[in-house]
């Protein structure tokens, strides 16, 4: 593909490795389970809990917050995608006042090794939910919740290994440059 940024070429990064492309996709869906268990929630299925341990979800403060907490999880997930593919490089035209300006690549590089290392300390302990006592939960629904939540183990590391792909691919398009 060849970009073109106002009317001057501009180098752009050899495309990715198909191990990040399928890690970058991969992202969104480790986010899914737990996303997918609190909209349960929201439409009014207790998800494991038991019916007095339901009631605080049951205001609409509780399900305004866990509906988007999970749109937002996901579309930070999503955003990991663009370490992969085109519109990581150059932001689309279609966006007023920046569309077609070359991203820098610090300026993705930063926030995505930074996002992956809060994401790998946050979730480094999700082993906390299968010792940690739920007397507002059945059994079965705390074993279930922390198997949905058990994925989110992977995010930070695959964001991290992802961003290490864009930086490298990158850094080689300056040198040659």
């Amino acid at each position: 593909m060849d970009f073109h940024l106002s009317s001057s070429p501009t180098k752009f990064a050899a495309a990715a490795p198909r191990w990040a492309i399928w890690a970058a996709h991969l992202t969104t869906l480790v986010v899914l389970p737990s996303g997918l268990w609190r909209i349960a929630m929201v439409l009014g299925y207790p998800a494991g809990y038991t019916e007095l341990g339901f009631v605080p979800f049951e205001t609409v403060g509780s399900k305004a917050w866990m509906l988007t907490l999970s749109v937002l999880c996901e579309l930070v997930a999503f955003l990991t995608i663009g370490l992969v593919r085109p519109w990581g490089e150059v932001v689309p035209g279609w966006m007023p006042l920046v569309g077609g300006r070359r991203v820098r690549r610090m300026a993705v590089v930063v926030p995505a090794a930074l996002g992956a290392v809060a994401l790998t300390v946050l979730w480094a302990n999700v082993p906390w939910w299968w010792t940690y006592p739920h007397e507002d939960m059945t059994p079965t629904g705390h074993l279930l919740v922390g198997m949905l939540y058990q994925p989110l183990v992977l995010w930070g590391p695959l964001t991290a290994a992802v961003t290490f792909s864009y930086y490298r691919r990158h850094r080689a398009v300056q040198r040659r440059g």
